[in-house]
């Protein structure tokens, strides 16, 4: 199982590392990252394998989610099941 995790915001040092740590907190395990900086704009997609996560998905969320709202970013994190259900025509 995999997670698609996004980060929308103003760019600022430790981004990455500080969503990565969570992710390394909850035993969810980093795949692939791309991340690009628009003028002071920070994007990021991140995936994540979630089979061995040390908690439930929903708690993953949650930490994400709460550190988006201290970092002023947007983080939004998206079971695989649910990107996919999306994204097929």
């Amino acid at each position: 199982m995999k997670a698609v995790i996004t980060v929308i915001g103003k760019d600022a040092v430790g981004i990455l590392a500080k969503v990565s740590a969570i992710c390394a907190e909850n035993n969810a395990n980093v795949i692939e990252v791309t991340q690009s900086v628009l003028q002071d704009m920070f994007a990021m997609i991140m995936l994540v394998d979630i089979t061995k996560i040390s908690n439930d998905f929903v708690v993953l969320q949650d930490k994400l989610t709460a550190l988006g709202d201290s970092l002023g970013l947007k983080i939004h994190t998206m079971h695989e099941d649910i990107f996919n259900t999306m994204h097929r025509i």
